[in-house]
């Protein structure tokens, strides 16, 4: 493990949060409330106020600026994307031990509406990325076709595709049939 457990679940949150949308999935997925409430599902939130309708303009704001950091490729504009994340909410620190984990860091407050539950825990987990000189880790799946985004946290950074079933897959098939074509010649 690479950084703590909350940090590394705020990470494929934020993952999963920007692959909802169209401009990395190429479809969107959070038009309505309920799929800000499938992804909400999915992604198991601890303390989290009620979701409203009015929480899905937000997020799907505050997903495009999380996108924007992945794509900064420069530290200090990462830095300043995420500044402008977290300073934008009232972060309110505190420790809790919660579903079997031990002691970690939640950034928002108790009950917070969504939109702010994502920018401090997920803003703080993408500044804690960049603090530890790890920003090469926020990437876009390398398949042509996919403009999806993963952060990888093998240990050699090796991780190349947003899924090793689907885009790995494809694009292994691909060059094994490339080099059987070449063989064959």
């Amino acid at each position: 493990m690479i950084f703590t457990h909350d940090t590394e679940h705020a990470l494929a949150v934020v993952v999963d949060l920007i692959n909802t949308g169209a401009a990395a999935s190429g479809a969107e997925e959070l038009d309505e409330l309920p799929g800000l409430r499938a992804f909400v599902e999915r992604n198991s939130f601890s303390d989290l106020g009620e979701v409203t309708g009015e929480d899905v303009a937000a997020v799907r704001r505050l997903r495009d600026r999380f996108h924007a950091v992945f794509l900064a490729g420069e530290v200090p504009t990462a830095v300043r994307l995420i500044n402008e994340i977290v300073g934008a909410v009232r972060t309110t620190p505190h420790l809790t031990d919660h579903d079997g984990y031990d002691w970690h860091v939640h950034f928002f407050a108790p009950g917070a509406p969504l939109p702010e539950h994502l920018a401090a825990d997920c803003g703080m987990a993408l500044a804690y990325v960049v603090a530890a000189g790890e920003l090469d880790r926020l990437r876009t799946c390398e398949a042509p076709d996919c403009a999806r985004v993963l952060v990888d946290l093998s240990r050699n950074r090796c991780r190349r595709y947003c899924d090793s079933r689907t885009c790995g897959n494809r694009m292994h098939v691909a060059a094994y049939r490339a080099r059987r074509r070449e063989a064959a010649l």
